[in-house]
């Protein structure tokens, strides 16, 4: 961590009230990020948690060497993720990481970006495949999970219309990724949004082999709700191989 972010700040959790500005001033290059930067520091420096306040933002001015106004640019970044929270009389806190925000940004930073689509495919690859280790266990005991996803599946024999079935095919990778309850990988959930809108043509082309589709799912949660790890692997590999051919 950086000397900047901790340079003569008293311990917590009383709130600095002398604060004194660090010796190297942040550079003025994409300043409000490097100001949320020094904020994070501050925050894991000193194992701060949800609800403990924080200086004001002239006092982390001072701290930084910038001015207000970057501050309160970088505190606003911090707050629309969830970061710091900021309240009439108790200032700014450590409020907790909206996941679900996360996720939508993600998402909209990979649609903006130029990435490779097989840089896609292989990223939803290892997201996908690395939720099953931790989504194994319960669908494997909690039946009213292995039923939802059975259901959202079922959904799909019915479907003609090429939207309404990638609406669907997402949905039920979206579930089955919420299935590991784990937060930060549940985050990457944006990318298959990404990825379903970035493969639509072939989604097209690849009608005939929807029900094939809708089958290689149900054999995956089969092989998740008998505890096969490896099964499931193999048979998500195989669902997904499919697009390789058409990138």
């Amino acid at each position: 961590m950086s000397d900047e972010s901790s340079a003569a700040l008293p311990p917590e959790p009383a709130v600095p009230t002398e604060p004194t500005r660090t010796t190297t001033p942040i550079a003025s290059q994409r300043l409000g990020d490097m100001v949320a930067d020094r904020i994070k520091d501050y925050i894991i420096e000193r194992k701060l948690s949800e609800g403990d306040r924080l200086p004001t933002e002239q006092q982390f001015a001072e701290m930084f060497g910038v001015s207000r106004l970057s501050v309160r640019e970088a505190t606003r970044a911090l707050g629309f993720l969830g970061i710091l929270r900021s309240a009439p009389k108790r200032g700014l806190t450590i409020g907790r990481v909206d996941m679900d925000r996360v996720s939508t940004f993600l998402g909209f930073h990979l649609a903006m970006s130029d990435y490779p689509r097989t840089q896609l495919l292989k990223a939803r690859m290892v997201i996908e495949s690395g939720a099953l280790a931790e989504a194994v266990e319960r669908i494997a005991t909690d039946d009213a999970v292995y039923q939802r996803l059975c259901a959202l599946n079922d959904r799909l024999a019915g479907i003609t219309d090429v939207d309404a079935f990638i609406a669907g095919d997402l949905a039920f990778h979206q579930a089955l990724l919420a299935s590991s309850q784990v937060g930060p990988l549940i985050a990457f959930g944006g990318l298959l949004e990404v990825f379903f809108r970035s493969f639509r043509e072939e989604l097209v082309h690849l009608r005939p082999e929807w029900a094939g589709g809708i089958e290689s799912h149900r054999a995956i949660l089969a092989a998740l709700r008998d505890r096969n790890l490896n099964l499931a692997r193999a048979l998500l590999e195989a669902h997904l191989s499919r697009y390789f051919s058409r990138v």
